[in-house]
C-alpha cells in the first residue's frame, strides 16, 4: 500500500512536470501545488470511502478544500494522471467519473446541479 501510494505520488509529479512548463522543481511541485494537494487528499478520502469509513473521507475532503480552494467529493471517481491547474474556484461532485489523463482549469463544475439522475463523465480528448 505504501510503494503504491509513493508510485502514485510519483507519477503525479510527472504529470505536472509534463502538463505545467513553469514547474521548476520537485520540491516546488510539492510545496506549492495546490491541485497535486487536493489529488492526493482525494485519493486518500475516496479509499476511506470505499472502505465505508464514516465521516472521515468527508472530513478530509473538506479540509482539502480549506487548503487548496478544490472541492473533490470522496465518491467522485478520478482516474490517473489527473491535473487541476490554477485550480481555484473546482468543485468535483460525488457522481463525477474522471478518466485518465484529464487537465482542469480553475472554475470548474463536474456533477449535477440540480436533482437529475444519472452519472455525469469527463474523459480526455485527443
Amino acid at each position: 500500500m505504501v510503494l503504491g501510494m509513493l508510485r502514485t505520488i510519483r507519477e503525479q509529479i510527472e504529470t505536472v512536470f509534463r502538463e505545467d512548463p513553469a514547474a521548476r522543481s520537485t520540491l516546488e511541485i510539492l510545496l506549492c501545488y495546490p491541485g497535486l494537494h487536493a489529488i492526493l487528499l482525494h485519493r486518500l478520502s475516496h479509499r476511506l470511502h470505499r472502505l465505508g469509513v464514516p465521516l472521515l473521507p468527508r472530513l478530509l475532503s473538506q479540509f482539502g478544500r480549506w487548503i487548496t480552494g478544490i472541492e473533490i467529493h470522496p465518491g467522485a471517481k478520478i482516474g490517473r494522471r489527473f491535473f487541476i491547474d490554477h485550480g481555484m474556484g473546482v468543485v468535483i461532485g460525488e457522481t463525477t467519473e474522471i478518466g485518465d489523463d484529464v487537465l482542469l482549469y480553475q472554475g470548474v463544475t463536474l456533477g449535477g446541479t440540480g436533482k437529475e439522475c444519472g452519472k455525469r463523465r469527463c474523459w480526455a480528448i485527443s
